[in-house]
């Protein structure tokens, strides 16, 4: 089922580029879920790295635009476009690069995809669809660089985003039913960064809630939920999972500090 979406979305994207912009696009690579081997259809998005032949003009980015907004609306076809210069910096400070994120495509923006971790991702488990394998890229992964993105994004993307939570339910009753998506987001993401600082690799959401159940216990079940609720299952989250979660991105956040940190 994932092969046959991933092909459908991929293809019916090439065709779109080649046609709107001939010559334009010469790479295209699968990352994210799909090349973990963890996509989930209804949840996942398609994640690519494009190669492009040339800089964008503003020609490019309206029919580019014009493009994405045609795409289907689920799964999202999501992607950073890497012009000839670029994909030889493989540059991981979140310059403006043309993307697409959650079906969007956004110019002229920071884009927040390009890390260390999206690199680590095309270099060791990217699928090319188009252009030369992933080992002539050259990809580059610079190991302080991915060591040091994963710690800040920790401590201060993850921590300020749950920090308000506790204050913000404390009036609410306790099985008041809360967004899946979003107590899996807490409990999932923070757990892969985790992973990585200790294994200088990339893990699935779906194998980050493994690794949080070994490493934390005390959030076993909460993760095996997450999990299950991923791959379709019927589960209900409440307000007290979602303090759970918040408690649970605390204590990733400062035992990576604490084990990985300078």
């Amino acid at each position: 089922m994932a092969a046959s979406v991933l092909a459908e979305l991929t293809r019916g994207y090439l065709q779109a580029v080649d046609q709107a912009l001939p010559g334009y696009v010469r790479g295209l690579y699968v990352v994210g879920s799909a090349a973990l081997g963890a996509w989930q259809p209804g949840v996942s998005d398609v994640d690519t790295v494009i190669m492009t032949a040339r800089p964008a003009t503003d020609g490019d980015l309206d029919r580019l635009a014009m493009l994405h907004g045609e795409m289907p609306r689920s799964p999202h076809f999501d992607g950073v476009y890497l012009d000839p210069a670029l994909a030889r910096s493989w540059p991981s400070d979140g310059r403006s690069v043309p993307h697409a994120v959650n079906g969007k495509f956004t110019r002229g923006k920071p884009c927040g995809e390009l890390t260390p971790v999206l690199w680590l991702t095309l270099q060791r488990y990217g699928v090319p669809v188009r252009g030369p394998a992933v080992a002539d890229l050259g990809v580059q992964v610079d190991p302080e660089q991915l060591r040091r993105y994963n710690l800040d994004n920790l401590r201060e993307y993850w921590q300020p985003t749950v920090a308000p939570l506790p204050s913000a339910l404390a009036d609410v009753a306790p099985d008041t039913a809360m967004s899946a998506e979003t107590v899996a987001w807490f409990v999932l993401g923070p757990a892969r960064l985790h992973y990585t600082l200790g294994h200088g690799d990339i893990l699935s959401k779906a194998a980050a809630g493994e690794h949080l159940a070994q490493m934390f216990p005390e959030y076993a079940e909460l993760a095996r939920r997450a999990v299950r609720w991923r791959s379709g299952a019927a589960e209900r989250f409440t307000a007290t999972d979602l303090v759970a979660a918040a408690g649970s991105v605390n204590a990733v956040a400062d035992d990576a500090w604490r084990r990985f940190g300078p």
